[in-house]
């Protein structure tokens, strides 16, 4: 069990947690919520062990494994299963001596250690793992360092869950995965064995991956029971009874400090009197729960509404290699009221696409008309970093305004959430959220007549998504989204479009029946898809698909040898003559291991097998 006992946390002379208990039971899954800020992630880091607590204890099993998602992607030529395989200590601790043992009771031990934790289908599990964050078998086998930052997060993310802590720490996990890669998560955490604490702000995934809801508001740990939504039900009642519960108290002091206040002066009930002050000095005052106000977000009207269509798009090619147009045979329309959503993996051509659609990337063929004065609002969460570091809200409002007035200006930095104070704060130290709200009002500055929002919702909390969907719905013009965030896509797209196969069709299902589609296909064999550090590049030529099967060629050979030599050893430690009769469960296990090791040699060779017949064909 962990136990969170009277904590008080204090960081940089804020007071983030304040004297809070709680107990989760192993087993349990829970969801952590609260405002940017509340101190979430620093409660993670006094779990793990990694900062003091100012006053209380957290207390865990002494054999409880602690997992949490590395702060630096991994790097270097490794492949990606073997940086997820190594995520296992033990059995890569085990694997290793088994290579240079000789005795053969310690043989026996390693090899009955292996089939306890089921080490042989290690390899299988890992790689149904990586599939499930998108990554093909090809991929796979590649070194990390060829990816980009964000695919090797999800590398990270993959070791996190192959090792199946105890304990599973996870902090925004989905701010790394596309829509695709959010289902299958939302998915494996509903079914992950052990205890698993995630702070999210993605409302599907806090619907259907959790039992239990952990709520840090004003320094207070509270442990809700069911969903999110049970959790907004039970929250909501709370906030009533105790608004009546404060109400009631008011009264009752109201009533003692009226007869304190009568008769304090007279004699004959000064008793009586005194006896209400110490009554109205134990009456605890009850702190009511008082919502925090979210501020509002709000996209400008465009000056004139234009006649549809805004943007045609007739047989056209585009990409970065005319040789190789990532996208091909695209035809579409969007009108000026369209709520268009784009579904796809990352890597098949969502990015390009919205390229295409804003103009920063001219077709190869094809045609792609717009209408007359049409204004784009374009959003992505890397041009979070192109904000200057050392101007504040106001400065950035300011370039764009020229001469105004300073009163016109700070009304304009307010309206984008920005007034008194905070518009003077320096980009540098605004939250990831803040950051986000300023970057929209800057892109929508001018009231356009379409906005693009490639991933919006990262480093947004609960309420400020759905301000951000109110602010979609209302807003006059078309909006295009690229998103993770189930709830943003089910509030306000009326259309779905997938990105794959190299072009883009219109997807007449909903959200579930694409959540069922996304499991079915990455729960078996997913089509290969290429990754590389550039957020997409066209298929790798017939050579490179080669030398990938060559080299899972030479990774079978290496693990065909590598089992037969265990069970060279196995089957010496079972010739000893007395095994049997000195050591009967000892020889049972191992004779347990040696069927499981001649079944991972039997899909060693047929992996060799396979990679070898697909070699010869492509050689052919």
């Amino acid at each position: 069990m962990l136990s969170i006992t009277d904590l008080s946390i204090r960081l940089a002379g804020r007071l983030l947690i304040d004297q809070s208990s709680v107990q989760i039971t192993p087993g349990s899954r829970v969801g952590m919520v609260g405002r940017n800020g509340t101190g979430k992630s620093t409660l993670f880091k006094v779990i793990r062990g990694e900062l003091s607590a100012e006053h209380g204890t957290v207390t865990l099993p002494p054999r409880w494994r602690v997992g949490s998602l590395a702060q630096e992607a991994p790097n270097g030529p490794e492949s990606l299963i073997s940086v997820v395989l190594k995520a296992d200590l033990e059995r890569d601790a085990l694997l290793h001596e088994a290579e240079s043992a000789t005795d053969p009771h310690r043989i026996a031990e390693i090899q009955t250690r292996l089939v306890d934790i089921d080490a042989h289908s290690a390899p299988s599990r890992a790689a149904a793992i990586l599939s499930g964050l998108g990554f093909s078998a090809t991929d796979q086998l590649r070194p990390c360092a060829e990816f980009s930052g964000g695919w090797r997060m999800r590398v990270a993310l993959a070791a996190t869950l192959f090792a199946a802590p105890d304990l599973l720490l996870l902090d925004e996990p989905t701010n790394y995965l596309d829509l695709e890669g959010t289902l299958w998560l939302e998915d494996h955490l509903a079914h992950y064995p052990r205890t698993v604490i995630v702070i999210s702000h993605d409302r599907d995934l806090l619907e259907s991956s959790v039992d239990q809801i952990l709520h840090l508001e004003r320094g207070k740990l509270t442990l809700y029971k069911g969903t999110y939504s049970s959790f907004e039900e039970q929250r909501a009642a709370r906030e009533l009874l105790d608004a009546k519960q404060v109400k009631r108290q008011e009264a009752e002091r109201a009533r003692l400090q009226a007869f304190v206040d009568r008769f304090k002066a007279k004699a004959s009930k000064a008793r009586q009197a005194q006896s209400r002050v110490k009554m109205l000095e134990r009456l605890k005052p009850i702190t009511a729960l008082v919502t925090e106000d979210v501020r509002e977000i709000s996209f400008p009207a465009p000056e004139k509404i234009l006649s549809p269509p805004i943007i045609a798009v007739d047989n056209a090619a585009v990409g970065y290699d005319p040789a190789a147009p990532v996208l091909g045979r695209v035809t579409l329309r969007i009108d000026n009221d369209d709520r268009i959503a784009l579904l796809g993996a990352n890597g098949n051509g969502k990015s390009t696409l919205v390229k295409l659609l804003a103009g920063r990337l001219a077709p190869f063929s094809g045609r792609v008309t717009r209408a007359d004065k049409l204004s784009i609002a374009y959003f992505a969460q890397h041009q979070l970093d192109e904000l200057n570091e050392d101007a504040s809200a106001y400065d950035h409002v300011r370039k764009l305004m020229g001469d105004a007035p300073e009163a016109k200006v700070r009304a304009r930095a307010g309206a984008i959430g920005f007034s008194g104070k905070a518009a003077d704060t320096k980009a540098g130290k605004l939250s990831g959220g803040e950051k986000a709200r300023l970057l929209l009002g800057l892109a929508t500055f001018f009231g356009p007549n379409m906005i693009i929002l490639d991933e919006p919702t990262n480093h947004l909390d609960i309420d400020s998504r759905a301000a951000l969907a109110e602010a979609i719905n209302e807003f006059p013009g078309a909006v295009i989204m690229v998103s993770h965030d189930r709830y943003l896509i089910e509030a306000c797209a009326d259309r779905l479009w997938i990105v794959a196969d190299r072009t883009v069709t219109n997807y007449d299902g909903d959200l579930d029946e694409y959540r069922r589609l996304v499991l079915s296909a990455r729960n078996g064999e997913p089509a290969p898809r290429e990754r590389s550090a550039a957020s997409e590049k066209p298929q790798r030529p017939k050579s490179d698909n080669r030398g990938s099967l060559k080299k899972r060629i030479a990774e079978a050979e290496t693990e065909i040898a590598r089992v037969s030599e265990i069970i060279t050893k196995i089957d010496t430690a079972l010739a000893l003559p007395d095994i049997f009769t000195r050591d009967p469960k000892q020889a049972a296990q191992l004779s347990k291991a040696r069927a499981n090791a001649s079944d991972a040699l039997a899909r060693a060779e047929e992996q060799w097998l396979e990679a070898s017949t697909q070699f010869d064909e492509a050689a052919g």
